[in-house]
């Protein structure tokens, strides 16, 4: 099995992509080995000392290291921990979990506002964000504010919030112009 690993815009995150499906469908997020209960693979990683973080997508995981800590330190215990899993035959997450869809249930007068932001969402800002070993996930729509969750290498990412303002609020501003502002909420 040859793991492949690709530098992320967040210098704490590197994603790794194993060269097989991780998550048939949606994401999942690790924010703390305390999480990683329902999935014997975030269990692994977060085995290794200095890991702080863990996101699946579809074919790639992302890992998020301590400060303190160097990739040449961890990496090379990351890299075993995920091989030694898809070796093991054992299940990213274990059966009756489900991975998280992406968006919160929206309901009300706004809803066909509130779709054409998820479509856009989906469609144009989502894998760009998956390239970079991160997903982001809509969490509400109120008097023009869309209120939006970073995850993965996208959660604590330097450039998150010029990613969130100049980009994403930019883009659905220009196609919705009920939009007026994005915010980035914490989960």
């Amino acid at each position: 099995m040859f793991i492949q690993t690709e530098s992320t815009p967040n210098p704490a995150t590197l994603k790794f992509l194993p060269g097989q499906t991780v998550l048939d469908a949606g994401t999942a997020d690790f924010p703390s080995a305390e999480t990683a209960g329902k999935s014997p693979l975030a269990q692994r990683i977060f085995a290794v000392q200095g890991v702080t973080g863990v996101f699946f997508g579809n074919d790639f995981v992302t890992v998020t290291k301590d400060d303190g800590v160097e990739w040449d330190h961890v990496k090379p215990a990351i890299l075993g921990a995920v091989m030694e899993h898809f070796q093991s035959g054992e299940p990213v997450i274990d059966s009756g979990e489900q991975a998280a869809s992406g968006h919160a249930e929206h309901s009300g007068e706004d809803s066909e506002v509130v779709d054409q932001i998820k479509d856009l969402l989906d469609s144009r800002v989502r894998p760009a964000v998956a390239q970079d070993g991160g997903d982001i996930t809509f969490h509400g729509f109120e008097r023009g504010v869309v209120y939006l969750h970073m995850q993965g290498a996208c959660a604590g990412c330097p450039s998150s919030t010029l990613t969130l303002k100049m980009g994403i609020e930019n883009l659905l501003r220009h196609y919705i112009p009920e939009v007026t502002e994005v915010r980035p909420v914490a989960v």
